[in-house]
């Protein structure tokens, strides 16, 4: 099983996202995103046995007290840079709560034998991979003529365990677990009257 953890976004900003991909689409020929797939990854964990996805599962679990985390999706940028891109992206902003979040499941993961991150976390939404150069001089005209580039905020309250399948269209991503936030004990004591 190939896995990772992430956020799903709410239907409010999957719309919006929709109706940029829909004005961008034709600006450029790109492997654009189906909106339904888009989602911010926090940690890949790649190829997982399925006998051991209830010590995963567990593992997962523990990390979930924490108070929700007030996230922006806003921005649009190039991954590695605009000068030779491979990744057409929005951004995703959640401070350092996110980062937070990110760096407890890295830790958490490790006792496992799941590799620990090395690249910095740079939360994004994947819109577009580019595969090989390809002509986007529309494209970045249709960006710099945008009104806006936010596309609303919401407080992320949970994350998943998703599963990665290659489909002919695309990978295909399942929700596995659900991980609600929990509010932390001295929080949850501190509200009792």
């Amino acid at each position: 099983m190939r896995l990772f953890t992430g956020i799903d976004l709410p239907d409010d900003v999957r719309e919006k996202l929709e109706r940029l991909l829909m004005h961008l689409r034709p600006c450029a020929h790109l492997k654009w995103s189906p909106v339904y797939n888009l989602h911010v990854t926090l940690k890949f964990i790649g190829e997982w046995p399925e006998e051991k996805l209830p010590q995963l599962e567990a593992a997962l679990g523990s990390m979930a007290q924490r108070e929700p985390i007030p996230t922006e999706v806003k921005g649009l940028g190039w991954y590695p840079n605009p000068h030779h891109p491979r990744v057409f992206w929005v951004g995703v902003d959640g401070g350092d709560a996110l980062t937070a979040l990110v760096k407890d499941i890295d830790s958490g993961l490790t006792p496992l034998g799941i590799a620990k991150e090395d690249r910095v976390f740079n939360a994004h939404l994947t819109l577009a991979r580019i595969k090989e150069p390809a002509p986007l001089q529309a494209l970045r005209s249709a960006i710099a003529e945008l009104a806006s580039v936010e596309f609303g905020a919401f407080e992320v309250s949970r994350f998943y365990l998703f599963r990665s399948q290659p489909g002919s269209a695309g990978s295909i991503y399942t929700k596995l677990s659900e991980y609600p936030f929990q509010a932390p004990v001295q929080a949850a004591l501190r509200a009792r009257p």
